[in-house]
């Protein structure tokens, strides 16, 4: 999450609503103020922090004030501690989100191959595509986001190949190498590796 924020754009996105105050109820100190950012947090992420410092200081000091607890307090909100794990829970049966399963990040692997994976290779995009899906999903995030991108990428890469040789066996021409991105040095691992082969390939490595 982006750290700046305007005071117009507080306004907007971190304000507590008449819904958020009945959730917070009668929490009090370090607590409320920390079950109120959560709260927020995951509305506008769709996530919860792993850490606090995710969390942006104008934010701290803004629903600070809402709650009526000063801003230094959230430095004592356990995000490992019980009360916090019954504050996700909380805020996620609020908002109707429910936690990932194993099912839910073999469909995510699977959905990330097959729709982003093959148009993008930045993997901070795919992160951020992953994270988008599971916000439409209505599930929270897995804690393994690197582990089901590189799945993705490694189940993309294998059908690429696999599709690719098919069709190098059925015409000869084109393999692997003339589609590889043209980022790397090093050839695909279906790429045959004759030096006639090889030299058929109009690919010249930068």
């Amino acid at each position: 999450m982006r750290q700046e924020w305007s005071p117009e754009e507080l306004l907007a996105s971190w304000t507590l609503v008449d819904g958020d105050w009945d959730l917070v109820a009668n929490k009090t100190g370090a607590t409320r103020l920390g079950f109120s950012l959560l709260l927020k947090f995951f509305e506008l992420e769709g996530r919860f922090p792993d850490l606090l410092e995710e969390v942006p200081q104008p934010a701290v000091e803004y629903v600070a004030g809402l709650v009526k607890v000063p801003a230094a307090e959230f430095a004592k909100y356990d995000l490992t501690s019980r009360s916090a794990t019954n504050h996700r829970k909380q805020i996620r049966e609020a908002l109707k989100f429910r936690p990932a399963t194993r099912a839910d990040e073999e469909k995510l692997i699977a959905w990330l191959a097959a729709e982003v994976c093959p148009v993008e290779l930045v993997e901070d995009r795919l992160r951020e595509a992953l994270l988008v899906e599971c916000r439409a999903r209505t599930i929270e995030p897995p804690g393994r986001i690197d582990r089901i991108v590189t799945a993705a990428q490694t189940r993309a890469e294998k059908r690429f190949c696999a599709r690719t040789s098919s069709a190098w066996a059925t015409s000869g021409w084109p393999g692997c190498w003339s589609w590889w991105p043209r980022t790397t040095r090093t050839a695909p691992p279906c790429w045959p590796c004759s030096s006639e082969t090889r030299a058929r390939s109009a690919w010249n490595p930068c």
